[in-house]
């Protein structure tokens, strides 16, 4: 489906390395224009009584803040900014991949997108257990109280688990926005199909259009929830590097 089809908008490659800027790689920087957008109007004139933008800009940062407190604890005060970061940017893309009739490309809907940004959160999480506890961070996965024997074997399952983050962090992200998007294409393709029949043509373009209305409704909604999943997910990884859960 073209849709996701990766095109090159310019060649570039270093010492045999294919760094070529894409469709995705223009969207991802557009996500970011938006959000430097976003929050520059919110921010530049802080006022006591908060306008529009000021206060759209609080309430997200509120709203991913007090969802850090409650995973994290007082600990992650100073994570909050990433983690909102993380939110902010992922339901930008999210979004920006629903705007019809310009050519709007999703980069959460392929799956190298998703496992770079969850392999940034993973080795973030890696990088403070180890910092704040040191080789103390194995402890993560070794249960208190048990045997040598029990411990070992839980240890490599719980090894084996957390090693499989990143890529359970991406999967669930990039699938979700692949397939409602596949959804939203087969809908409208029906519209248009069932809408060309000579007889009664409207009549029956009506039924697929209403789902394909509905179907962008839902994909809105997805999208939010997607990137509240992600910064959830983010911050109770977080947690077990912070506090040792």
């Amino acid at each position: 489906m073209e849709q996701f089809q990766i095109k090159v908008l310019r060649p570039i490659e270093a010492n045999g390395y294919d760094l070529s800027f894409t469709n995705s790689s223009l969207w991802m920087a557009i996500a970011l224009g938006v959000v430097a957008i976003f929050m520059f109007v919110g921010t530049m004139r802080p006022q006591l009584v908060p306008g529009r933008w000021q206060a759209a800009v609080e309430y997200l940062y509120d709203f991913v803040r007090n969802m850090v407190d409650e995973t994290v604890g007082p600990e992650g005060k100073r994570f909050a900014p990433l983690i909102f970061s993380v939110f902010i940017f992922v339901l930008a893309c999210n979004l920006l991949g629903l705007i019809p009739w310009v050519g709007a490309f999703t980069p959460t809907s392929h799956i190298a997108v998703t496992l770079g940004l969850a392999a940034i959160v993973f080795g973030i999480v890696c990088i403070v257990g180890f910092a704040l506890h040191g080789f103390k961070f194995f402890k993560l996965f070794w249960p208190a109280g048990s045997g040598v024997l029990l411990g070992a074997f839980v240890f490599v399952i719980e090894f084996l688990s957390f090693l499989s983050r990143p890529f359970t962090l991406a999967i669930r992200l990039f699938a979700n926005m692949t397939a409602g998007h596949v959804l939203l294409k087969v809908f409208g393709t029906f519209v248009v199909t069932l809408g060309s029949f000579q007889a009664l043509p409207y009549v029956f373009g009506v039924l697929p259009l209403a789902v394909n209305v509905a179907l962008a409704a839902l994909e809105v909604l997805i999208a939010v929830v997607q990137a509240y999943v992600f910064a959830l997910l983010a911050s109770l990884y977080l947690n077990d590097a912070i506090n040792l859960h």
